[in-house]
């Protein structure tokens, strides 16, 4: 009870952040994958801590239209180091957390991202603040170092 509890409150607090989003412009995949680019390149540059800052930046550049950047670490551990979407997921482990459908979503997340090649898509269900629907939602993740970043959209 704690734990789908917990995950209620966790999406609400996401659909209120975005609650906004709705009106803006919808992301395409293209614009997260190359929003995932981005954020790699910055984090290379800049180092982790700087990146992630920004990453979490409501206000930054790593927030366009209803995209945002999220980190989890290379290990697997599940820990969320960056969210743009929802800072009260930072530093929380989210590894079991479920979408709509009852599927693993960060376990797959993080196997992509730990993965041979280190980069691919996830595909799951997910609350979309624009229509308050659960929609299919398709995110794109590549490690960067030992840092897996990810951007996702709405189908």
């Amino acid at each position: 009870m704690k734990k789908l509890l917990k995950y209620l409150l966790l999406g609400c607090a996401a659909l209120m952040f975005n609650a906004g989003a709705g009106a803006a412009e919808k992301g395409t995949a293209d614009e997260a994958v190359a929003m995932v680019k981005k954020a790699g390149e910055f984090l290379k540059k800049n180092g982790k801590e700087k990146a992630f800052a920004e990453f979490n930046n409501p206000k930054g550049a790593f927030i366009q239209k209803d995209l945002y950047i999220f980190a989890f670490g290379a290990n697997g551990d599940g820990v969320e180091l960056a969210n743009g979407a929802n800072i009260k997921l930072v530093g929380k482990n989210v590894k079991e957390m479920k979408d709509a459908d009852g599927k693993y979503l960060i376990k797959d997340i993080l196997a992509v991202g730990m993965g041979k090649e280190g980069q691919g898509w996830v595909d799951y269900k997910w609350p979309n603040p624009g229509t308050g629907q659960i929609d299919a939602k398709r995110t794109y993740v590549e490690r960067v170092d030992d840092v897996i970043i990810g951007c996702g959209v709405y189908k």
